[in-house]
């Protein structure tokens, strides 16, 4: 058995973490950490795993317990965990960085998107982006996997067949995201309180949001040569879900038939794509994904001005999240890629 650590469990993020490891075959989770909950039983925070973890309390984060586990799963906030998962590695435990803390490539890139200077830049070298579909051959034996964020996962997907097979007559996409409230996090805001979020359709980060720059990061590289990102999210009064829209324009001669094909290969064997022909049968809906690990895919051309749009259907939590951190520590260890994934959507 592999021995796993979780930091920050007491999260949406950790939560989901610990409901996808509470059946993995392969794993055992010795060490949950929270400063909210320390000392108290792993269902004080997460009511729905009652009866799982018997015995396993949360703890204060201490790095020498975390030293313990041959892979530790960082669900930590953004720039909170920076250190510690250095320190990890340093000492040879294998990290699954759930932030966005080791995503990008570029260090200049964190100054402009994250306001701080990265410290690590060797480290950022050395990660592995932890999008399967696209750095499958990177992932077996990485030790540092920095695990996508959500609405990036979501232009990607969409995205991606688009830009490998060169389809497109600019190098601009424009992505319209939709995201449930769980995106949030777990800690209330005005903006996230239920009576104000019930009912909303509202753009946030409307002048550029920064899961853009991976987005960039990743199509460029698939495109080798830029790539430019417009990313807008839109709060919905969803809890789950996120549906991406990228929207591009085609290129002279390219057909219906071609961007059928770009999907079709792209995605092809890949075990958690469903691409679906839109239509009477077949849509794209966060809804037909909730609780799993699946993207739902689609595409559609309107004919009359060579527009051709993209979209992907995820989990926040799960392929957004936890089930893809999840999918790329199954790759990286030579284990069944759906190890502990293995299980339907919800419906409704």
């Amino acid at each position: 058995m592999i021995r796993v650590a979780i930091l920050g469990g007491s999260g949406y993020t950790g939560g989901e973490l610990l409901r996808i490891l509470a059946a993995h075959p392969y794993v055992e989770v010795v060490y949950v950490t929270s400063r909210e909950y320390a000392g108290a039983p792993i269902y004080f925070a997460h009511p729905n795993l009652r009866g799982y973890y018997q015995g396993l309390r949360f703890e204060k984060l201490v790095l020498d317990k975390a030293l313990e586990a041959d892979t530790v799963f960082s669900a930590l906030p953004h720039g909170v965990g920076l250190e510690t998962t250095a320190k990890l590695l340093e000492s040879g435990v294998q990290v699954v960085d759930l932030s966005a803390d080791y995503r990008l490539k570029d260090p200049g890139a964190y100054r402009e998107w994250y306001g701080f200077e990265h410290p690590y830049p060797d480290l950022l070298e050395k990660a592995v982006y932890g999008l399967p579909e696209l750095h499958r051959d990177e992932l077996p034996g990485a030790r540092l996997i920095a695990s996508p964020g959500c609405n990036a996962t979501a232009a990607i997907l969409a995205s991606a067949p688009l830009v490998k097979h060169r389809l497109l007559a600019t190098n601009r996409i424009i992505v319209d995201v939709k995201a449930g409230s769980s995106e949030r996090g777990s800690k209330p805001s005005r903006s996230s309180h239920h009576p104000e979020r019930e009912g909303a359709m509202r753009p946030y980060s409307p002048s550029g949001h920064r899961h853009a720059a991976e987005a960039e990061q990743e199509l460029s590289r698939l495109a080798d040569g830029e790539v430019r990102v417009s990313l807008i999210p839109h709060a919905v009064s969803s809890i789950r879900g996120v549906l991406a829209s990228a929207h591009g324009w085609l290129r002279d001669g390219v057909t219906g038939t071609d961007v059928a094909r770009a999907y079709a290969e792209t995605y092809r064997g890949q075990r958690f794509i469903r691409v679906i022909a839109l239509g009477k049968h077949g849509t794209v809906d966060p809804k037909f994904v909730q609780g799993s690990n699946y993207a739902d895919i689609g595409y559609a051309v309107e004919k009359r001005v060579a527009r051709v749009t993209g979209f992907a259907a995820i989990d926040n939590l799960v392929r957004g999240a936890a089930g893809q951190a999840v999918q790329a520590f199954n790759i990286s260890r030579g284990l069944p890629e759906d190890a502990g994934l293995a299980y339907p959507p919800l419906h409704p």
